[in-house]
């Protein structure tokens, strides 16, 4: 019992600290991702955290089996190193022993992947689209920031206001500039709009224009000297009325219950996907044990790069099962159970392949005694 929680704490504290670091980098990947699309007004900046939340159990579903596996490594890495493991050895502790004190808290994590695969992250998923979906309906006065130019409409037009009141109501010195295309969708030039205020005007039918006061508008190509220039007290511009939905399409936020019994391809994919990751827990467990032992004079990085190979080609294969299931190159019953079983053979080909290959050596020399 005290070797099992010496191996548990040093598996798991190790498991911790790499977790931490890849969730680290990958959330700052897309918060970095999340700000850009919230700097050109295609977000709500206050949403940002919200956001980031939501898209948290996703990451983690991916980063513990990994955190896991290297975790197994580099604790028993340096076990290895420091010779604690032939000490241990020594005392009767077999490979095979070691992995099942290793799959304990295997099972644990696994537990903790299937809570995120199959209920918490399809929640986040749907909450995420849900707040992408409350995004697209928002108009160009809920994302106008004063003193910024803004581009909307994939960068056909550009809005800038100096001043803007708190309710977004009344603006200050508005600057427009939108490309002008015709039925062909050809390029007819740009129209600029330079006002001195401009006001938002919502109508009963729920229609919403901007009003400019007291400005020009300029019409023309960029490189030709054809600007007309038109003078204005009044000016009323239609606003874009908004896609409202509240539809789900992402698979990934499809509840896991409405997966079970479905016949179609993507919910099949989907559902044997959620299933696949506490699955992978178990099989890089079994990969990792034999991997992590190393000879003192080999360093405990050794093995590192084979084995985080090792792991991408069997996550590389997955995600590409899955993609073939999901065009119906692969049979459902066959799924991406195959990458599994493949991997599973690896792993007990890893696990016994030592033993098997010293009894190999063992006979040889005593054979070549008897010979002698």
């Amino acid at each position: 019992m005290i070797v099992f929680r010496y191996l548990s704490r040093e598996v798991l504290l190790t498991l911790s600290a790499v977790s931490a670091v890849l969730l680290v980098i990958i959330m700052s990947g897309r918060f970095v991702k999340y700000l850009a699309q919230a700097a050109s007004g295609a977000l709500d900046p206050g949403s940002l955290f919200l956001i980031m939340g939501f898209r948290l159990p996703g990451f983690l579903q991916l980063i513990l089996p990994l955190g896991l596996f290297l975790g197994i490594l580099l604790a028993y890495g340096r076990l290895y190193l420091e010779s604690e493991m032939t000490v241990l050895s020594a005392t009767g502790m077999s490979q095979q022993r070691l992995l099942g004190m290793t799959m304990i808290p295997a099972a644990g994590i696994a537990l903790i992947v299937a809570w995120l695969s199959l209920s918490l992250a399809p929640q986040g998923a749907m909450q995420f689209q849900l707040v992408l979906n409350k995004q697209d309906a928002m108009t160009e006065f809920d994302t106008l920031e004063p003193g910024r130019f803004q581009a909307l409409n994939d960068g056909t037009r550009v809005t800038y206001t100096e001043t803007l009141t708190e309710d977004r109501a009344n603006l200050g010195g508005v600057f427009i500039s939108e490309k002008r295309l015709g039925q062909d969708k050809k390029d007819r030039g740009i129209s600029v709009l330079v006002a001195e205020s401009g006001r938002q005007d919502v109508r009963p039918d729920g229609s919403r224009y901007l009003i400019l006061e007291n400005g020009y508008r300029y019409d023309g190509s960029p490189g030709q000297a054809d600007y007309r220039a038109i003078k204005y007290d009044t000016y009323g511009v239609l606003l874009a009325r908004p896609d409202v939905s509240d539809e789900v399409t992402d698979r990934d936020a499809i509840p896991t219950k409405d997966l079970f019994g479905s016949k179609e391809l993507r919910s099949i994919a989907e559902l044997q996907w959620r299933i696949s990751l506490p699955l992978l827990v178990f099989i890089v467990t079994l990969m990792a044990v034999p991997l992590s032992r190393v000879n003192p004079r080999q360093g405990r990085f050794l093995k590192l790069l084979p084995a985080i190979l090792l792991y991408m080609a069997y996550l590389t294969i997955l995600i590409s099962a899955r993609g073939s299931l999901e065009k119906g190159k692969l049979s459902p019953t066959l799924g991406l159970w195959w990458v599994h079983g493949i991997f599973l053979v690896i792993g007990l080909g890893l696990l016994y392949w030592e033993p098997i290959r010293l009894k190999m050596l063992s006979r040889r020399g005593q054979k070549e005694l008897a010979r002698g």
